[in-house]
């Protein structure tokens, strides 16, 4: 199965990936949606990518880099990330994770293109009965984005996110196969 669309491919992580991987692990703006507190080293991330090959039922987990596909002589380029996280394979459930990372690259269907290929992949190829995202309930982008693939309000998790001096409601959202 190749993980591709019409605009990006799905890959694995490479050895090349790791100043782009760098940047946004280090970001502090996408530490609000990663609930990451403290910045990774080069050489953490190093070891993350060298172990990246591991088989999801394993590690339990999966991150695949989004590609823009090359047109009129551009190259491809990497513009953000897909996980799957907290992947079970006894309930056949996972957790999906989207980013974006560039604003500019927002808003051209590229993380609801993403979405599509991975949910095709999780339904066939892994089997799965069930994917599921959190997402807190100020990131309307990201809301709809899962309400148009069909995914539906499970529950709020009240308070569940610090940012600064508040606390934000999270919700969870589920798609049954």
């Amino acid at each position: 199965m190749k993980l591709q669309g019409q605009h990006i491919l799905l890959r694995a992580l490479e050895p090349s990936d790791i100043d782009v991987l760098f940047k946004w692990e280090n970001d502090t703006e996408i530490w609000k949606i990663s609930s990451t507190q403290t910045p990774f080293s080069r050489f953490v991330l190093e070891e993350y990518i060298v172990s990246a090959h591991q088989d999801i039922y394993s590690a339990k987990q999966l991150r695949l880099m989004i590609d823009v596909l090359p047109a009129n002589g551009e190259e491809s380029r990497t513009i953000g990330s897909i996980d799957l996280f907290d992947f079970d394979p006894n309930h056949l459930r996972a957790g999906i994770g989207i980013l974006i990372a560039e604003k500019e690259d927002r808003r051209h269907g590229y993380a609801s293109e993403a979405l599509e290929i991975l949910e095709e992949y999780c339904f066939t190829t892994l089997n799965l009965h069930q994917l599921f995202c959190n997402i807190t309930i100020d990131n309307e982008a990201s809301v709809l984005l899962f309400q148009q693939h069909n995914y539906q309000f499970a529950g709020i998790k009240r308070q569940w996110v610090r940012e600064g001096g508040t606390f934000k409601d999270e919700l969870f959202l589920q798609k049954i196969k």
